[in-house]
């Protein structure tokens, strides 16, 4: 198949969706596919280049105020050219449509216009949205995003890809009528071959912890406000083990000047690290707990790769948020944003070395079912029923997108209320 992938950013890898799209591109390109990308970012690397078969660059769309914003979370909104959607959609055979914005949503209106297949996913949580504002827990506002995407694009399309049964349930529940493929976003084997080798080798201790040796306390994410990392920095505050605790955040993001001042009672100053897989993998293996504190996620594929190594997680009990999925027993599960109840399952575990040995043994066995193969099977799939019979939600209506127009002239409204302002 010639799949097209449709993202705003695809090379970055600060971005949940990014990454994901990057390796489910690699992973059908190996199969045998010819994946290329419409996106509005350039490739940096070799390493980049060798994501895709090439790409239809459309350029990036600056918004003047939000533009900083974007830059922080090394996101950047595609432009919508139609020429090069155009040329993109006639290469393809099947087009899959990562984020619903300006691109996404014209290219959805082309592949429409010409019978072409097109599917779509959702990786964009409305919370992730609005927490950069301070609003993620005003409910009006997340359930209006809801509504836009609804609107504008998941009305129109037959088949989404949602990483979690989560996010398939919320999206049911707001009216989203078309046929949910839950697909986790898949974690690479090396992770699992890693932790595999760690579990027969025995190679956690099963002595009480060495008092010479600090506590590695980890956290994979972006450093930003849903995140919570300031929730596992309060934490030790609470912790019988504060003085000895080592927190690690892997990382980057708009957060980290704040977290770094919150850190500063703190007898071992956190370790802020940005790593490639290969590094991660290192770190996970000499680390012995690993925190999800995050109040929102659509699945949280960096707590998998936790476990996959053989971590026990404490993960943040949200209801905004699919990670607590993964928790085996409530030993894994914290009241989401509640610092001392966090120090407490911190201890537990802690305390507790030789059951923490047999609970990572079961974690890393669950996650086996989570591999990238598993997942892009699935995917293939999704792909494949849609060429061969699109699928047309019942009772929905359809709506037109926004065309390259209307979104031309909102662009300038923003360039005319930023001049105003500035």
């Amino acid at each position: 198949m010639n799949i097209l992938f449709v993202i705003d950013t695809l090379y970055t890898s600060n971005n949940g969706t990014s990454i994901s799209a990057q390796r489910y591109a690699m992973e059908l390109r190996r199969r045998g596919h010819r994946v290329r990308a419409i996106c509005g970012d350039r490739p940096k690397t070799e390493q980049d280049r060798q994501i895709t078969d090439g790409d239809f660059c459309t350029g990036i769309f600056h918004f003047p105020i939000f533009q900083p914003m974007c830059e922080k979370h090394d996101f950047y909104y595609a432009n919508a050219r139609q020429e090069v959607i155009e040329a993109a959609c006639l290469w393809a055979d099947v087009v899959h449509v990562y984020t619903p914005l300006f691109l996404g949503n014209a290219v959805i209106t082309h592949c429409q216009k010409i019978g072409k297949p097109v599917t779509t996913a959702f990786h964009i949580q409305p919370e992730n949205i609005t927490s950069n504002f301070g609003l993620a827990k005003v409910r009006p506002i997340n359930n209006m995003i809801y509504r836009i995407f609804r609107h504008f694009t998941y009305s129109r399309i037959g088949r989404i890809h949602t990483p979690s049964a989560f996010i398939a349930n919320e999206l049911r529940k707001r009216g989203y009528r078309a046929r949910m493929h839950v697909i986790s976003n898949g974690i690479h084997d090396a992770f699992l071959q890693a932790g595999a080798k760690k579990i027969a080798a025995h190679q956690k201790q099963t002595e009480p912890l060495d008092p010479q040796r600090p506590i590695r306390v980890l956290m994979i994410g972006r450093l930003s406000r849903e995140k919570r990392q300031d929730v596992i920095i309060r934490a030790m505050q609470y912790s019988r083990y504060a003085d000895r605790i080592q927190l690690v955040f892997a990382g980057r993001g708009p957060e980290r000047e704040r977290y770094e001042r919150m850190s500063r009672g703190l007898r071992h100053k956190p370790e802020f690290v940005y790593l490639d897989r290969e590094a991660l993998i290192r770190e996970l293996l000499r680390t012995d707990l690993y925190i999800h504190a995050s109040d929102m996620e659509i699945e949280a594929i960096s707590c998998i790769e936790a476990f996959a190594t053989g971590l026990v997680p404490v993960i943040a009990n949200s209801s905004n948020s699919a990670t607590p999925q993964f928790a085996l027993d409530q030993r894994s599960l914290f009241r989401a944003g509640d610092a001392k109840d966090l120090a407490e399952h911190i201890d537990y575990w802690l305390d507790r070395p030789m059951e923490r040995m047999e609970a990572e043994a079961r974690y890393q066995q669950a996650a086996e079912r989570y591999t990238l193969s598993n997942a892009v099977n699935l995917f293939e799939r999704m792909l494949r029923a849609e060429m061969a019979k699109p699928f047309v939600a019942k009772h929905e209506t359809h709506h037109t997108a926004p065309t390259l127009s209307v979104l031309t002239a909102l662009k300038r409204q923003v360039v005319r209320l930023y001049r105003r302002i500035a």
